[in-house]
Order: structure tokens, then C-alpha cells, then sequence
């Protein structure tokens, strides 16, 4: 098979505007079926968006394209995280951060009208909340919210959750279903999202964390919530999505030099 695979190739039923930086696009069709539910809520996939003045045999096929044409003309590739799959509606949800005409991802989510075609890899994953901890710890910004929003949705009736969103303001902020006790912190730029978990009261007892976001604040919230907090590695799920100044060609170029965060 070509590196990467055809991809799935699915279309747009729906797009709304959440919130002034948060936009759903709801995309469903045949292609829906081939995509597998892993089970994790952290469930990311990669976008393939076609590079403006490349021309490419179609129908799409991403694995081919990076087979046979130069690194400079692949498709452009942005991680996202299913924010929901559900199989029998015939549904897949994806929220996209967007600022304005900044960036690929966002912008096309803006424009998106039904039948459009989005080309995706995955997905992949690591991360679900546990069944046999006392507390859950989330942490993140808005790249994280959709896998925050899908985990507390999972967590078991009546367990307590600690939840630590970083948004610009309160316009961004959304409804979070959780079964579980949920105690939900929402962090304004410019307040220090680092400074409001460590000014935190934590929870008791066995607590699993995890904690995604901008690469310099997962870096500082690391050895706190290990050293200080007391999470144990296999409890902890922390990990960069993105660094500030960086796309996301730039980010992982920087993460295969050592400069990401994972644990």
C-alpha cells in the first residue's frame, strides 16, 4: 500500500459556528464506514488539504501522491481530534480553532458547505478515562477541548473531574456534558492557564491527568503534576499539540529535533 493509504474520503453534511474561534463541521457519507472507532476520546486524525498549484491524478490519493511526487507538493497534512463518531446516524464531527484567514485547516472549515470532500488518515490514539481512579485532571486550550469535551462525557456517573480549558475569553466557553462531578476551570487570555492549575486545590486519592496543548505550558506542567501533584507516569497523558509560532510543518520538524512534549 502507498505511505499513508488513499485516505478516507468523506463529505460535508453540516457546519456551524460554536463559538467566535470554534467551528463544528459534521461530515458523514460511504466513506464514513471504513473509519474504525478505537475506543480512545482523544481520537485525532490527519486532514489532507490539496497545495494550491499542485496538480494531482484524481480522485486524491494521499499515499500515492507522497509516493510519486516531491516533498514540497504533498498534500498539506493538520492534526485534528474527532470531537465525535457515531456510526449509526452516519456522522463524524470535527472542531476547528479558527482565526480568520490565518492557516489551512481553519479557513476551509469556515467555508465548508455541504458536499464538499475532506480526504483523512486514522484514526489514531492513546488516551480514554480509566475505570478504576478516584479523580480525573484535564487540562488544555482549545486544540484540546474536543478531546476534553469527549472524555468527560465517558467518565463514569458521580466521579469527580477537575477540568482546566484555556480560551480567550468568555465568548469561547461551551457546554461540557459530564456525567461525573464536574468542577470546570475556564482560563482567559491573558491569565496564565500553568498559574491556575497550580493555585488548584487537587483531588484525592488515585488521579489520572491528562493534560494536551501548547508545547511551553505542557513543558512547565509536566514536573508539576509529577513531582509536586504526584501523577504517576502511567496515569499521565500529556503531550504538545502545536507551539506558538509554528505551523504545524514547523512543529514537527521541531518534534523530530526534541523539542515536543509526550509522556
Amino acid at each position: 500500500m502507498a505511505k499513508g493509504g488513499p485516505g478516507h474520503r468523506l463529505e460535508v453534511l453540516r457546519s456551524e459556528r460554536l463559538t467566535p474561534h470554534i467551528q463544528r463541521v459534521v461530515l458523514g457519507g460511504p466513506g464514513l464506514a471504513g473509519i474504525e472507532d478505537n475506543g480512545f476520546t482523544d481520537r485525532y486524525v490527519k486532514l489532507a488539504f490539496r497545495r494550491p498549484g499542485v496538480t494531482y491524478d484524481e480522485p486524491l490519493d494521499v499515499g500515492a501522491a507522497r509516493e510519486t511526487l516531491p516533498r514540497d507538493q504533498w498534500p498539506i497534512s493538520r492534526t485534528y481530534t474527532v470531537r465525535s463518531l457515531d456510526h449509526v446516524a452516519g456522522e463524524m464531527a470535527i472542531d476547528f480553532v479558527v482565526h480568520g484567514d490565518l492557516g489551512v485547516a481553519g479557513p476551509w472549515a469556515m467555508a465548508a458547505r455541504p458536499g464538499d470532500e475532506l480526504i483523512l488518515l486514522g484514526p489514531g490514539g492513546a488516551y480514554a478515562p480509566a475505570a478504576d481512579v478516584d479523580a480525573h485532571v484535564m487540562i488544555g486550550d482549545e486544540a484540546a477541548l474536543p478531546a476534553i469535551a469527549a472524555a468527560c462525557e465517558r467518565v463514569a456517573p458521580g466521579v469527580s473531574v477537575h477540568a482546566f480549558v484555556e480560551v480567550e475569553g468568555p465568548d469561547d466557553e461551551i457546554v461540557l456534558d459530564c456525567p461525573g462531578a464536574l468542577h470546570l476551570r475556564w482560563v482567559h487570555r491573558p491569565e496564565s492557564l500553568v498559574d491556575a492549575v497550580r493555585a488548584a486545590a487537587w483531588p484525592a486519592g488515585r488521579v489520572q491527568a491528562f493534560v494536551h496543548g501548547e508545547t511551553s505550558t505542557m513543558k512547565a506542567l509536566r514536573g508539576h503534576l509529577r513531582d509536586e501533584r504526584g501523577v504517576p507516569r502511567e496515569l499521565l497523558s500529556i503531550s504538545g499539540y502545536w507551539r506558538r509560532g509554528l505551523d504545524e510543518e514547523g512543529f514537527q520538524a521541531d518534534k523530530r529535533a526534541g523539542g515536543g512534549v509526550a509522556s
